[in-house]
């Protein structure tokens, strides 16, 4: 099997910690690897916002995750424009391919000092749940995985690595 999977710096593995802007030294989408021995690639890219094109899925991919949108929040789009963006990112993709992913909700923190930007982080997720009904994809929610977020309130932490990558492999695995 192989698994794509297409993010921010959430995917990439960004250490908000790290002075030098590294990732972890273990990411999910490794843990994800090793605890289900697929071929998982990752396709994060620190600041990514949910592109204006179509997805280009490589014909090879058996699956093709996505999560973002929390980086265009984080710029003060709204969750309808980000949902809207999504929807044209992933109309035209085979929906038997796809798994979306709704990160999980902002919390207060260095980053996150706004009530209304937590909750359109919450909004993100119900705005997707219909995106994925509409197209026919599968949907899957993050937020109720109780990812533990770093100190900005919106990367994971070390530890949020493993929780994400269990979840996620019982998820995929069903």
């Amino acid at each position: 099997m192989k698994l794509i999977c297409f993010g921010d710096s959430n995917t990439w593995g960004y250490d908000p910690a790290d002075k030098f802007g590294q990732a972890y030294s273990r990411r999910w989408t490794d843990i994800l690897a090793e605890k289900t021995s697929w071929q998982v690639i990752n396709e994060g890219v620190n600041g990514r916002e949910v592109p204006d094109e179509s997805a280009d899925i490589p014909t090879d991919a058996d699956l093709f995750l996505v999560m973002l949108g929390t980086n265009d929040l984080l710029q003060l789009d709204t969750p309808e424009a980000a949902a809207e963006r999504m929807e044209g990112f992933l109309s035209s993709a085979n929906p038997r391919k796809v798994v979306l992913v709704a990160p999980p909700a902002m919390v207060w923190g260095e980053w996150v000092q706004d009530e209304e930007l937590i909750a359109d982080s919450r909004r993100l997720a119900q705005l997707y749940e219909a995106l994925s009904i509409r197209l026919g994809i599968r949907f899957l929610n993050a937020d109720a995985w109780n990812i533990p977020l770093a100190f900005d309130g919106v990367h994971f932490t070390q530890a949020a690595q493993e929780v994400f990558a269990d979840a996620l492999a019982k998820e995929l695995m069903r």
